[in-house]
């Protein structure tokens, strides 16, 4: 489900099949209405920095808690800050607006971690029911809201030589489905299987701690089904693959 803030980006969309999320930081984000609380299919946005940073820094000081601007400080290269402040100035304003309470109010902390039940699992807001997930490529951030865990990623295609090397992180199946592909259409092959992979793994809380290589997705324009979740692709600008990944309910 989509709540527009403001225009569309203007970079077109991917062509790949999944849920179209158009989803800008923009002038109409100050007068945002709560949206419906994401009971029945996650809702997830889609920020781009390099169109709306000016805007979220402007909004950073009364938005973002004080370790939130001290990390942002500490970034040497501005577009990486400003991918920062967007993500997260968008992430306490959605959360506020779903909660009810101001951006800045909103208490964020980390979920025991499944396997060593230490506190670095998924973030969390602590005694709500509104579960969340953040991801950032390059100028995109996607953040993704359910009533379930959920993750979301998404990543730009890699190089020839990246898909090689990481190869070990591909099913067995998905790396023989990848290896009878054209050498053009690897890279977007390759990105939908790792983004979906990731989503899974963040929505479980142990991200890339856990192996990407034993749960199977496939390379096809549908992700292949894992038992307890719903993995989706998400349309993104050309260039980028995004999936969301929410827990069965």
């Amino acid at each position: 489900m989509t709540r527009p803030l403001s225009p569309a980006p203007s970079r077109s969309p991917s062509s790949s099949p999944g849920v179209h999320l158009p989803i800008a930081l923009g002038t109409g984000w100050t007068d945002l209405s709560p949206p419906p609380f994401p009971a029945d299919a996650p809702q997830v946005w889609l920020v781009d920095a390099a169109e709306h940073h000016q805007a979220a820094a402007s909004q950073a000081p009364d938005t973002l808690d004080v370790r939130e601007l001290a990390r942002a400080a500490e970034f040497l290269h501005s577009a990486d800050r400003d991918t920062y402040v967007c993500a997260h100035v968008a992430l306490r304003r959605l959360l506020g607006a779903y909660l009810g309470l101001p951006p800045r109010a909103v208490s964020i902390s980390r979920a025991p971690c499944p396997g060593c039940q230490e506190p670095h699992g998924r973030p969390v807001v602590p005694g709500a029911s509104l579960h969340f997930s953040l991801s950032h490529c390059g100028d995109l951030s996607l953040l993704a809201f359910a009533a379930a865990p959920v993750g979301v990623d998404v990543e730009a295609f890699p190089s020839p030589r990246t898909i090689v090397e990481a190869a070990d992180v591909l099913h067995p199946l998905e790396a023989a489905e990848l290896a009878t592909l054209p050498p053009a259409e690897r890279p977007p092959a390759f990105t939908r299987v790792w983004t979906r992979k990731e989503a899974y793994l963040k929505g479980l809380g142990i991200g890339l701690s856990g192996s990407p290589h034993t749960a199977y997705v496939g390379t096809g324009p549908v992700s292949a089904a894992l038992p307890g979740w719903t993995v989706t692709d998400v349309r993104v600008p050309g260039g980028y693959c995004a999936a969301v990944a929410v827990r069965d309910r």
